[in-house]
């Protein structure tokens, strides 16, 4: 039980080596802009906020706006450790530290699971949208888009902040468009943002629930999540004492606007609730304009799924990287993962990450959205306790970003974060808790063991300073 509690040591690799480093190339506007592509709006907006129309009808945009209000101390717990403790292992290096190897091993499987069931499931949305020009397979076409990333994601940090900076323009000008098109054909008042309908069995009109809006609020956190992402190229961002924190407030604030405006607007322009329940979005935008400006809002949004399958391949390995540097898997793992190419990326992590990524967008992974809002929630409340143990004895007095109103605010998150995962489906609790189960089995038998010389969490030396 100690080693839950306790601090973890921040060590060296076990060889004579120093530590891989990765190089810092990038600033608060390359961090932004590869964060905010991780959030990617507009994929956003047409994959995963249709799933919440069906559900929550006109009570979608106010489900949105209570996680993106509920986003913003977590953005402040990031913003802290992610100053305090700049790692490419983001999550489980500042929980490790702070909370003991088991809590930081259990973030470090949260954030994977998080980040590797995502990136397959939208890239086969692609094809949907390339629909108005050419008919392609889902699971081929995602596939294509998954190897496409990787082969991306190998080359160096400041080259594709401009390929993600470039796709990114275009999907906000898409969300842009959809929001004006909605505004401008209104057929509901203001009011009907907080009117909790859903359009049930016709010609009925069901209620939504406050129970309903709980239940929600995991993929509403989901909606937002990636400006997580700053913390996992802190190890890249010049300055991370001050960028870090910028760029996550930034990329939240940024995020939360693209894509709650468009929602309002959607749920303000759709012609009844029933159109507003389906959630076929692309066809509300023909409705208002024509086939040649849906086509347009099409094609955006397949370049901003490929933006997102970049960036969260990028993500991903950086994650895989730091996990072999801090010896988390047997020697000759580590010493694969922890390869650094031409570029300065980890290119052996990229491939792990990116090739097991296009074979998955052959199985159907619909039914893990659930799974992933309910361990995007538990990463969350793992943030929120490293954060509350933050401020004890040396790291109390480095120099770091410190929120306002500690320990107040992560106390109130820990409670809200809690009785969200309450309210969830069980059956999404119990998929996350058996790989949860499996992942601390071996933390028991493997790592625990090991504890010498294996999970040694390392900070590189000039981030602490």
């Amino acid at each position: 039980m100690t080693d839950t509690l306790r601090p973890v040591e921040t060590a060296l690799l076990e060889d004579s080596n120093s530590p891989q480093k990765l190089k810092r190339s990038i600033g608060v506007v390359g961090g932004t802009l590869l964060t905010l592509s991780c959030v990617t709006p507009a994929s956003t907006l047409f994959v995963i906020v249709p799933d919440l129309f069906s559900s929550l009808g006109t009570a979608t945009a106010l489900c949105i706006a209570i996680g993106a209000l509920l986003c913003i101390p977590v953005a402040f717990c990031y913003s802290e450790l992610g100053t305090l403790i700049p790692s490419a292992g983001g999550e489980y290096a500042m929980v490790s530290t702070l909370a003991g190897r088991l809590a930081g091993w259990l973030a470090f499987v949260m954030s994977l699971l998080v980040v590797v069931i995502v990136p397959p499931v939208i890239a086969m949305g692609t094809a949907d949208y390339l629909a108005p020009i050419v008919h392609l397979d889902p699971s081929w076409t995602g596939a294509a888009v998954m190897i496409a990333a990787t082969l991306a994601g190998l080359l160096d940090l400041r080259a594709n902040a401009w390929i993600t900076g470039i796709f990114l323009v275009l999907e906000v000008v898409a969300a842009g468009v959809v929001a004006l098109l909605g505004f401008v054909h209104t057929h509901r008042g203001v009011g009907s943002l907080t009117s909790l309908q859903v359009a049930g069995g016709h010609p009925h009109v069901d209620p939504v629930t406050a129970m309903m809006v709980v239940s929600g609020l995991a993929i509403a956190l989901f909606v937002t999540q990636g400006f997580s992402t700053a913390v996992y190229l802190s190890e890249e961002l010049e300055d991370p004492r001050r960028n870090v924190a910028r760029t996550v407030l930034a990329t939240l604030a940024i995020s939360s606007v693209v894509i709650l405006v468009p929602v309002a607007a959607i749920t303000l322009g759709a012609g009844d609730l029933k159109a507003l329940t389906g959630g076929d979005i692309s066809s509300m935008v023909i409705a208002w304009s024509n086939s040649a400006v849906g086509t347009f809002v099409s094609l955006c949004v397949a370049l901003a799924i490929i933006n997102a399958g970049i960036v969260m391949v990028i993500q991903n390995s950086r994650v895989l990287f730091a996990s072999a540097r801090d010896k988390a898997w047997p020697a000759p793992v580590n010493n694969a993962l922890s390869k650094l190419g031409r570029f300065g990326s980890p290119w052996v992590a990229t491939l792990v990450v990116g090739v097991p990524g296009a074979v998955l967008c052959f199985v159907n992974l619909d039914t893990l959205y659930g799974v992933t809002g309910v361990a995007v929630t538990g990463l969350y409340l793992l943030v929120a306790i490293a954060t509350l143990l933050g401020r004890r004895g040396a790291h109390g007095t480095r120099k770091a970003w410190r929120m306002p109103l500690w320990p107040a605010m992560p106390v109130l998150l820990i409670a809200v974060l809690v009785y969200i995962l309450v309210e969830q489906d069980p059956s999404y609790l119990l998929w996350t808790g058996g790989i949860t189960a499996v992942a601390t089995l071996y933390w028991a038998f493997y790592l625990r063991p090991r504890r010498d010389t294996r999970w040694l969490v390392s900070i590189p030396e000039d981030a602490q300073a």
